[in-house]
């Protein structure tokens, strides 16, 4: 009973001074729904990163040329070293893939009759498709006979038809690609930008196409492995790396001409980065917190100034140190308790606000809700401390005499 008499007697004394005990919580409110609003945004863009590295395929892993060094350890270029025999001899001797597609590809300029468009010319195989997980919106992709016959057929990414036939059927239209005439066969579904490349925007063409006429090259410019479920990716990779080395006769002691990574590596590595950026944001909004803990103690130090003479009374009359303490205390965590639960509501306002303005991904977490109203709660226990216990450590008769 004397805990709810303290409550009610803190409460009854913020509601008599409202805008003090609002500004007190303001600077609490703004702190939490700056930390709420920036973690729910960085909390988004980790989540759409993992999304678009995982719509790179499933169970993939990728072999891409090593780089040559030049002068002063600059980067001179792709190795030519990856081969078609390459892609058959990981197929067959490296345990545990389940189908390799052979990738060459290069920027291209596209032509339909007077709209031209720029895009990237991807020649590969008939497995690349389930590989990347794409998938035909419209048409058909190109077969194992078109592929071995170096037919000249394209399937288009659904911003490269756009570009060059707008809302018009691209199905037996024929485009230009180098000033060599391609018949579309299909358009892909839509997947999204992966960062610097757009995987919408890009013209599918068997790799034996793309090698002898539209390239003229013969090595890859990378080889897309997907691995059977259940398999231990590092284990595949440490094969995949004996096969090619032993293809490409290096000695124990030399470099690999090669790289290869995984999709848990892509994965671990864009969430470290984005795990970094939310971090940050959240310790840039917390400061604001600190700032608004900071406000709350000033407000209750001078509450306690002009309450002396009431602390004194109090006092006479029997109230211990710990109820006057307990009293104060109180306060300042109601002042911030309701801070933060206005802070949660805008923290949230916000996040949604800015996210449907900017079409940034934003991802709430109930964690971090409670984390934040968690924390509001013990910088006003916190910077409630010291004012409360001056409060209850006041000499009755000096508080008597206070004017």
């Amino acid at each position: 009973m004397r805990w709810w008499m303290l409550i009610k007697t803190s409460a009854k004394s913020l509601y008599v001074n409202k805008l003090r005990s609002f500004l007190a919580a303001l600077g609490i409110m703004i702190g939490i729904g700056a930390v709420i609003a920036l973690l729910a945004l960085g909390a988004g863009a980790q989540k759409e990163v993992m999304n678009r590295v995982t719509s790179l395929g499933t169970n993939l892993i990728i072999i891409r040329p090593g780089l040559d060094r030049g002068p002063r350890g600059v980067m001179a270029g792709s190795r030519e070293t990856l081969t078609l025999d390459d892609a058959e001899a990981v197929l067959k001797n490296a345990k545990g893939v389940f189908q390799v597609a052979p990738v060459v590809n290069g920027g291209v300029q596209l032509k339909y009759f007077n709209k031209n468009a720029y895009a990237m010319a991807v020649g590969t195989s008939v497995t690349y498709p389930q590989i990347r997980t794409f998938e035909i919106e419209k048409g058909r992709f190109f077969t194992e006979n078109e592929t071995n016959g170096m037919a000249r057929v394209a399937v288009l990414g659904p911003v490269t038809a756009e570009n060059l036939f707008g809302k018009g059927n691209a199905i037996d239209e024929t485009i230009k690609l180098k000033g060599i005439n391609f018949k579309v066969l299909g358009v892909l579904k839509a997947k999204g930008s992966t960062g610097m490349f757009n995987q919408d925007d890009q013209v599918l063409i068997p790799y034996t196409t793309a090698m002898r006429q539209l390239f003229g090259v013969d090595h890859l410019s990378e080889l897309d492995i997907q691995t059977e479920d259940n398999v231990k990716q590092a284990e595949i990779q440490a094969a995949m790396s004996k096969v090619l080395r032993s293809r490409h006769r290096l000695l124990p002691s030399a470099d690999d001409d090669f790289s290869i990574r995984n999709q848990a590596e892509m994965l671990e590595m864009a969430s470290s980065v984005t795990r970094i950026f939310t971090v940050l944001l959240g310790g840039i909004a917390a400061i604001s917190l600190l700032v608004g803990g900071i406000g709350i103690m000033n407000i209750m130090l001078v509450t306690v100034t002009e309450r002396t003479r009431e602390i004194g009374i109090r006092k006479a009359i029997g109230a211990k140190n710990r109820d006057i303490m307990g009293q104060f205390l109180i306060e300042a965590v109601i002042l911030s308790g309701f801070g933060g639960i206005v802070g949660v509501t805008f923290g949230m306002g916000l996040g949604s606000f800015v996210g449907q303005l900017s079409d940034l991904a934003v991802a709430f977490n109930l964690s971090d809700i409670l984390l934040a109203l968690t924390f509001s709660a013990a910088i006003g226990i916190f910077f409630g401390f010291y004012p409360a216990r001056r409060a209850a450590i006041l000499n009755p008769i000096d508080a008597l005499r206070y004017e």
